[in-house]
């Protein structure tokens, strides 16, 4: 037989232990969707929405708490991310982050509006996502990796690597890349500049990328620049191999591609864009709007050199240019 000291024990226990799970029950789940242009297999791009979820932890946002994320991943398939950004928006999420310019495009023409976060675009302006990066306006803002000015520093650095250079191609595929075009005409810009011939290099698969370097390596001093973009980046490991085989000099828009034995590159951390895209995710959720939040463009870019891959290149790396990289593979 229970004692009423014994009860009225229990019961101030029962009234004071139940708050922090009546406070976890009584929080609403907020639901967001992740487009990705890339393969879900793609650890890069795995680290990425990693990134993102660490950002949101740290703001308080845990997934079967008080967040659920769905996740759609179309590789370099503009036809399939098309259906999966029709996906999300059938699920009626609170915000979808997408890392694929054409993604933010479809993302931008959602009825309803559904607020986005872009994540390492390239060129968001030129590309019709926002009308201006202070201002974007609409249901959309973001993250932006590279304006179409930087192709002029990629060739500034392409040809301290490799003095020589006569002809520089651009590689990227117009698909996926819908801002290429704003690419293209800022390199043709620049070419003269540096006495190199621009050459266009716009593919769609591995078979047209491995007919176009094998094609445009049959004539020397070739070098070649690469579009940040999801064909590139999906075919990556074919694109450096065949490069350094065919010995050409190639400098990339990301650290990435010198990890996995690419020359150079010269680049924002994109890991770290997806971790601070949390902020602007964690904003919007508790009820700010994407027109009010500026689109971010970075501040710090990174220089990355393999010095085993430009030896198998026979590439002297001039001194000058190893004492500004922000880091040396050997």
């Amino acid at each position: 037989m229970m004692r009423r000291r014994d009860l009225i024990t229990l019961l101030g226990g029962a009234a004071a232990w139940p708050v922090a799970a009546r406070a976890q029950q009584g929080e609403r789940m907020r639901r967001i969707g992740v487009l990705v242009a890339f393969l879900q297999t793609d650890l890069e791009a795995q680290a990425r929405i990693t990134a993102l979820r660490l950002g949101l932890q740290a703001l308080g946002w845990t997934e079967g708490r008080n967040l659920r994320i769905d996740e759609r991943w179309a590789g370099a398939d503009t036809a399939l991310l098309t259906a999966y950004a029709q996906e999300l928006i059938g699920l009626s999420p609170d915000l979808i982050v997408t890392g694929a310019t054409h993604g933010a495009l479809l993302l931008r023409q959602a009825i309803p509006p559904i607020p986005t976060v872009f994540v390492g675009i390239a060129d968001p302006v030129g590309s019709g996502v926002v009308p201006t990066l202070a201002k974007p306006s609409g249901n959309v803002t973001g993250f932006t990796a590279f304006e179409k000015d930087i192709v002029g520093k990629w060739l500034a650095l392409l040809k301290e690597l490799a003095p020589g250079l006569k002809r520089v191609a651009l590689l990227f595929n117009t698909e996926t890349a819908t801002f290429a075009e704003t690419f293209w005409r800022s390199f043709e810009a620049a070419a003269p500049a540096f006495a190199v011939k621009p050459v266009r290099m716009d593919v769609r698969n591995a078979v047209e990328i491995e007919r176009a370097i094998e094609d445009f390596a049959r004539e020397p001093n070739g070098g070649m620049l690469a579009v940040p973009e999801a064909t590139v980046t999906v075919h990556r490991e074919l694109v450096i191999g065949l490069v350094t085989r065919l010995r050409v000099p190639m400098l990339y828009p990301y650290r990435y591609f010198p990890n996995h034995g690419g020359l150079a590159s010269y680049g924002i951390d994109v890991r770290d864009m997806w971790r601070q895209a949390a902020s602007y995710v964690d904003r919007i959720l508790k009820g700010e709007k994407p027109a009010d939040l500026p689109v971010q463009a970075p501040t710090k870019f990174e220089l990355v050199v393999n010095l085993r891959t430009a030896k198998a290149l026979g590439l002297e790396i001039p001194p000058t240019l190893l004492a500004r990289a922000d880091e040396v593979i050997e």
